[in-house]
């Protein structure tokens, strides 16, 4: 008996890559832009005190299968970046930069390339202890589009323009699955699990 499905399955054994923080940041208001930061210190809710901290958090839009505001787990603690996905944004824009505080980012990462094409249940190991584990890619939004363009004068259409330039290099979100601190120029190392394509 053959199995019908067999040619439409793959798998990819996992991997280990190696990288570095390039920067750090976290919310010091209640708003959406970052503040760079030397070290963050994570505990199991994430940032605490961060606009994204905590165990649970609120769904939204994202989450169109439970009504507005249901508490859920918070796999969405830390918002990962890369420099080189970041520039090719803004050289899409039409832009200088795009800076990881306009967008609500927490980790800029060196070393890794196509960052957010890194795989849900990816591990990060620290060198300072600390374990992130990936959910998935950062779903590029309004909002952060709406952030740079405040800093940009006269390009309003970025709030927009944002959504289409950023798809697939809005980097990654990622929660605490072992806490500590982490600091600017830290490595660490990926460690992407076994992926079945199905």
């Amino acid at each position: 008996m053959t199995d019908a499905l067999a040619p439409k399955r793959q798998r990819l054994p996992g991997r280990r890559m190696k990288a570095r923080v390039a920067g750090l940041y976290r919310t010091l208001q209640t708003g959406f832009v970052t503040t760079a930061v030397e070290a963050l210190d994570l505990g199991f809710g994430g940032i605490d005190g961060d606009r994204h901290g905590g165990t649970t958090r609120r769904s939204s839009g994202r989450e169109p299968w439970y009504p507005r505001r249901t508490e859920m787990r918070n796999e969405r603690q830390l918002s990962l970046l890369a420099a080189d996905e970041l520039r090719a944004v803004a050289e899409s824009l039409g832009i200088a930069e795009v800076r990881p505080e306009w967008i609500g980012g927490n980790l800029l990462v060196e070393g890794l390339d196509d960052l957010s094409w890194l795989p849900a249940r990816t591990l990060l190991f620290f060198q300072g202890g600390v374990t992130l584990k990936i959910d998935g890619d950062n779903v590029p939004c309004r909002a952060a589009g709406r952030s740079i363009a405040r800093q940009i004068e006269g390009r309003g259409d970025i709030e927009f323009g944002f959504v289409a330039a950023a798809r697939h290099r809005r980097g990654l979100v990622a929660w605490v699955e072992k806490p500590g601190r982490i600091s600017v120029g830290e490595s660490f190392e990926a460690r992407l699990p076994e992926q079945w394509l199905y």
